[in-house]
């Protein structure tokens, strides 16, 4: 004979565990502290002054 299983609390079950996947996924993507964002940031702009002050001057001859 077959389980019997009350579908509201499935539905619920289901709910839970979608919302916890996606708490997941937002701690991975959006878990960094602020000295890891102002480390990052400090990196990105020391490599853009680096590579701006490799350019060449296009209009002098």
């Amino acid at each position: 004979m077959a389980e019997i299983i009350n579908l509201r609390q499935a539905r619920k079950r289901k709910a839970r565990a979608d919302k916890e996947a996606r708490a997941a996924e937002n701690r991975i993507q959006f878990g960094r502290t602020k000295a890891e964002r102002m480390e990052t940031e400090a990196q990105k702009t020391l490599s853009d002054r680096r590579l701006d002050g490799h350019k060449r001057d296009e209009d002098k001859p």
